[in-house]
């Protein structure tokens, strides 16, 4: 699985780098970021799409029809389109929500920014958001974009990770660390 992993991780890669590099040269980077963002929107809120993207049932022809539709509707055009449509046709649709994020990485990156992947019990105001990347900021000294998952498993608390580094509050992780030292102590 790990492996699997790795390949789908170095194909999004490659893909969001050369999105990159597309995307600087006609000076429309912060467009494209934009689009994308919409795109994995509609990821998020259609079970339907979901399945499209990550089925290996649906052939090439179908999966760039279907899309083609999805990002006409949603008036989502130019590189991003474009991208979304060739990952389709090469039947590396599955592999979109990487590009994705490998692509939100690279810019900011580009941008002096760092990224930090959230992920909360419950989604986070916008208010909380800001308060975390100003919390965030103050540890890296740098602007810091976050990509924020909902979990309801935690219970409550926050995973932030953050380059190498992981900060656990999760009441789940905090509930299995209290569990084992009650074991060691009985």
């Amino acid at each position: 699985m790990a492996e699997s992993s790795q390949i789908v991780s170095g194909v999004a890669e490659r893909y969001a780098s050369s999105l990159f590099e597309l995307a600087l040269e006609q000076n429309a980077a912060g467009d494209v970021a934009g689009a994308l963002d919409r795109f994995q929107a509609l990821l998020d809120e259609s079970e339907d799409l979901r399945r499209l993207v990550t089925s290996p049932v649906f052939g090439a022809d179908e999966q760039v029809r279907a899309v083609s539709a999805v990002l006409d509707k949603a008036e989502i055009g130019g590189l991003a389109a474009n991208l979304i449509k060739v990952a389709a046709s090469n039947r590396r649709l599955f592999a979109v929500p990487g590009m994705i994020r490998a692509y939100r990485a690279i810019y900011a990156r580009h941008r002096g920014e760092v990224t930090a992947d959230v992920t909360s019990a419950h989604a986070l105001t916008n208010e909380q958001e800001q308060e975390l990347k100003a919390a965030l900021k103050s540890v890296t000294g740098k602007d810091v974009a976050i990509n924020v998952a909902v979990d309801p498993s935690l219970l409550g608390g926050l995973i932030v990770k953050l380059g190498s580094r992981q900060i656990d509050t999760s009441l789940r992780t905090k509930l299995s660390t209290l569990k084992l030292s009650l074991k060691e102590v009985g």
